[in-house]
């Protein structure tokens, strides 16, 4: 049983400030806070401090529902507590929040008090026949095979050496062409969602990656899902003010649970922008030729990543993808090259979000050290294609 006197050690998904600093200030807990739930499910994977989780129910990516499957798949919550907080009042979601399994839902603001004493009862109550069973494969940690590490590390050396002097003149020709540094490091997801700094030469110009300025640029994705709904086509049918499903209450608009839910299976993970001006002359022979993606050696000599592999996603596309069928690409090592990308170059058109999902999940079932072996050879032969993937 835990220590009354003793701070209670949370982890706080989301980025309510009131409600942070509530929590914050208050002597009984110590708080750790995470915006999303790839960094929070990576945080509480290596501090076995942790000892109670809170999360907003709506976050950037997964929801704090999506966040509790991937928690309990993964075995997080057998004994620490998970509670959910709502900014605003959704009728429907107490029941939802229990029904699933979770151990407590509050309308912010919140009696630090309550909270206390709420997770000091879960403490000593909380065994593991509480957690709901989630029919899902097993969950197995993927390590790189040694051989294939070898591999990587001699291969990816001797490509360095080899290639120096060509990355020395990418560096200038970028430095002369735009401010800025000549290299881009963006928070990347990998295996076993594992998040580290992925390595590029910049091919845009700064600034380009801003949210403000993808949201001026959106209308250019190539992946936009063209039966996105706006109004319920179940609701339409019935008379006027009643609804073919429970009502939720989403940044203060009504709308019902059957189409939010459509809304959500058809907000698409990847942004590929079509002629996107953000990028550099000479970000576009790069980026035509593969060569901004060399720089990466230096991540597969450090370990996040393997010659052969699925393509690491920034972090906010890898959220959305942590709950269904999409995560087993997850599942495998992340790669300078893959299945996908080798298919859709030799092809040289375009590959839809599902191809390339089942790209990704086909290499993570079936690969091997000798199918990366061919995938490189193939690699090979039409690395100077000019398509862009």
């Amino acid at each position: 049983m835990k220590n009354k006197s003793a701070k209670i050690s949370i982890l706080y998904i989301g980025s309510a400030p009131d409600t942070l600093k509530s929590l914050s200030e208050a002597d009984y807990f110590s708080i750790t806070q995470k915006e999303n739930s790839l960094d929070a499910f990576n945080h509480v994977r290596k501090h076995h401090d942790i000892e109670a989780i809170i999360s907003e129910v709506h976050l950037p990516g997964a929801n704090g529902f999506d966040t509790f499957k991937l928690f309990t798949k993964h075995e997080i919550c057998k004994q620490k507590p998970f509670i959910l907080f709502a900014q605003e009042y959704e009728s429907e979601l107490p029941f939802k929040a229990l029904s699933e399994g979770l151990d407590d839902y509050y309308l912010t603001p919140v009696d630090n008090n309550r909270i206390r004493e709420r997770l000091q009862f879960l403490f000593k109550n909380k065994t593991d026949s509480n957690v709901p069973f989630i029919e899902t494969d097993p969950v197995i940690p993927y390590h790189t095979p040694f051989l294939k590490r070898i591999f990587d590390i001699v291969v990816a050396f001797i490509a360095l050496v080899l290639l120096s002097p060509l990355m020395l003149l990418v560096i200038i020709a970028i430095k002369i062409e735009s401010k800025g540094p000549f290299y881009y490091i963006s928070p990347r997801a990998g295996a076993n969602f594992k998040v580290f700094g992925f390595i590029k030469f910049r091919s845009m110009y700064c600034g380009s990656d801003s949210s403000k300025k993808l949201k001026e640029l959106s209308h250019l994705n190539q992946y936009v899902a063209k039966d996105y709904e706006t109004v319920c086509s179940e609701c339409e049918k019935l008379p006027h003010s009643e609804f073919c499903s429970p009502i939720l209450y989403i940044k203060g608009e009504r709308i019902c649970e059957n189409l939010y839910i459509k809304q959500k299976n058809t907000e698409q993970a990847f942004m590929k922008l079509e002629n996107d001006p953000r990028i550099t002359k000479v970000g576009k022979f790069i980026r035509n030729t593969s060569i901004d993606e060399l720089p990466q050696l230096f991540n597969i000599l450090k370990g996040d990543m393997s010659i052969v592999g699925n393509r690491p996603l920034p972090v906010n596309e890898a959220e959305k993808l942590t709950v269904d069928f999409r995560a087993k690409r997850f599942e495998t090592a992340a790669g300078l090259t893959g299945l996908w990308q080798v298919e859709q170059r030799g092809k040289n058109g375009p590959m839809s979000e599902e191809e390339r999902f089942r790209r990704d999940n086909e290499y993570a079932k079936n690969n091997s050290f000798l199918g990366d072996l061919k995938l490189i050879l193939r690699t090979f032969k039409i690395i100077i294609q000019r398509a862009n993937v």
